[in-house]
This record gives structure tokens, sequence and C-alpha cells, in this order.
């Protein structure tokens, strides 16, 4: 790609400075069909007239929006592009609880560990142009582009009719007319009883302890130093709830460590609500939610029997979301 400055990054390019930014004010471009790469206005496949179908798998963390896109991928020919705004940054895999590829089952993903953290955030224009092509590529191969992850900014960006950076629907108290979305869309909500999922997300983080959190931690601010503020992969949740302990001196003790973990769990619950207003937002702005309930599922995994969640996960997620997906595309063929 001309102009840009590139370094690789597991299976996706990085686009270290100015990638794929839409030119206009207000961006009312399919897929970013001008965007302007290192300064450089670089055209962008244009629009076909049909509208691309574009499956979309939201959720609050910690609900099994990841797992779900893969299984209905495998089942519909599908590819996974990542909506998640902290896991568009390398590193920091384990607090951000990126998918390893060891677990993809062999379903491309894309948009993962793409942007360098050395350009600072990744506005939300950007994404829109850079998901916007990687729909249409996707698309152009015959296969159903599945969109998943928590961030519903990003979301709304990617796939709002008129996108205006400068208005966030989310906190602006003008509640603008919205149009269809520039796609063709299926919503599927995954949704967790909110105590459930707090206790779900609580162990989750004791599973990434285990999983060598402290280390990747320690790694990062080995590398990172002690800052007042962190941007792209620092702000992390972890990042935050453990600077002192890692980077003041004399912080390392037992209720240090103890009290970071405890504010790192209520951050990620916090995260969650807040995930799931957002969510009920767009649903309030007219744009279709089918909600799945994953409740049972969730509890069966909570009580340690290996195996228990799968029927639930079967029944109450997979199979409703199945007969959804099948019934969308059944429809743009005809």
């Amino acid at each position: 790609m001309e102009g840009a400055t590139l370094c690789m990054s597991k299976s996706e390019e990085v686009f270290v400075s100015g990638a794929f930014s839409c030119t206009t004010e207000k961006c009312n471009c399919h897929h970013g069909s001008h965007a302007a790469i290192n300064g450089a206005v670089v055209d962008m496949p244009r629009t076909p007239v049909s509208k691309e179908r574009v499956v979309v798998v939201m959720g609050a963390t910690g609900t099994g929006k990841t797992m779900l896109a893969i299984e209905l991928s495998i089942r519909f020919l599908g590819e996974v592009i990542n909506s998640d705004k902290i896991q568009v940054y390398p590193g920091l895999d384990i607090a951000s609880n990126k998918i390893a590829a060891a677990k993809q089952r062999g379903v491309p993903h894309h948009l993962l560990d793409f942007y360098d953290s050395a350009s600072g955030e990744l506005p939300a224009a950007e994404y829109r142009a850079v998901a916007g092509y990687k729909i249409q590529e996707v698309s152009a191969r015959g296969r159903v582009p599945f969109l998943t992850g928590g961030s519903n900014s990003f979301v709304y960006a990617l796939l709002a009719d008129q996108f205006d950076p400068n208005y966030d629907p989310f906190v602006s108290e003008e509640m603008r007319e919205e149009g269809a979305p520039q796609y063709d869309c299926l919503f599927i909500w995954v949704h967790v009883d909110a105590k459930v999922l707090a206790e779900h997300l609580a162990r989750r983080v004791d599973e990434m302890v285990q999983e060598g959190l402290m280390d990747e931690l320690g790694d990062f601010f080995m590398k990172e130093g002690a800052k007042e503020k962190y941007v792209g992969i620092g702000k992390t949740i972890g990042v935050s709830e453990f600077r002192a302990y890692f980077t003041e001196k004399g912080m390392r003790t037992r209720p240090v460590y103890e009290a970071a973990l405890a504010a790192m769990k209520e951050n990620t619950r916090l995260l969650s609500e807040i995930q799931i207003q957002k969510i009920k937002r767009l649903q309030s702005m007219g744009w279709p939610l089918l909600r799945v309930d994953a409740t049972a599922a969730v509890t069966a995994y909570l009580s340690g029997q290996e195996g228990a969640m799968a029927v639930p996960w079967q029944r109450d997620v997979i199979e409703p979301s199945t007969t959804a997906v099948a019934q969308f595309l059944e429809k743009r063929s005809n």
C-alpha cells in the first residue's frame, strides 16, 4: 500500500501513522472511499449498488461474543472483523482478553494488533474506513463478515449511514435522527444476567493471573515506565490499577496487589454495565437487535462441571443465532 509506513504484527499489517482516515469532517462515504494514508489521499474500492451484508455480534465483555462469532463463521463461511478498540493494538494479549490464534479454529480474524500505540489513539473515523475496507474485501471473496467486539462506539462509527466524528450518540443530550445502517445488518446481542456476569468477570480476572497476567503487566511497565497517562494499549483495564504496584518504590506488597486486583475486577464489571447501556442506546435509535440469553450457559460454566456449559450454550445461543443468520442470508439470496 503506497505511502503508508507499515510493519508486520502477527497476520495483520500495523498502520503506524494516519491509517485510512476519512478526509471529510462528516464522513458519508461508504467504507471510506477516499482515505488519507500518511497525508496522501488514496482511492478506496467503490461501493457496489447492493449493500454488503454484515452479521454484528454484540454484548458486554465476557458474554461469549467472539466464541459465537467463530461458531457462526464456521457454519456460514464467515470471517471475523474485530470491533474492540483495545484489541486493535499489539500487546497485553492476556489483559485485553485477545483470542489466541490456537482458539480461532481456522477462522480468519481481521483488525487485531494492527495499529501501533506509538501513533496515539485510533480515531473512530479511521476505524470506520479501514473496517469498511475489510468488510468489502471479505464480501468480495463470497464470505460473510462477522463484526464482533465490545466497543460500541466503533460499531456505531462503522455502521452509521451518516457519521459525524464530532457527535457522540452515547453522551450527547441531542438525539439525532438515525437512518438505517450503511450495511445490510443482522444484530445479535449476547446477554448475560448482571449478577452472573459479575461473578464470571471476577473469575476471569483470576484466570488471567493464572495465565501470566502479572508477567505481562511487568513487561509492559518495564518498557513504558511510569506515566501519568497511557494511550492505546495502555488503556487496557489492569494498567492503571497496577501502575503503583509496578512503578512506585516500596509498593510491591500483598495488600497493594490485592487492592489492585479488586479494582481491576470492579472496573471490568463497570465496563460491562457501560457496554450494555450503549447497546440499549443503539437499540433505542432503531437498530433491531436479536437478544440471545447466555445466562444459563455462563451459570453452568461457573459450576465447574466439565462440559456443563455445552447444552445451554447450544440451546440458548447457538441454535437461535444459527436460525437467525440462516434466515438473514436466505433473504438476501432470494
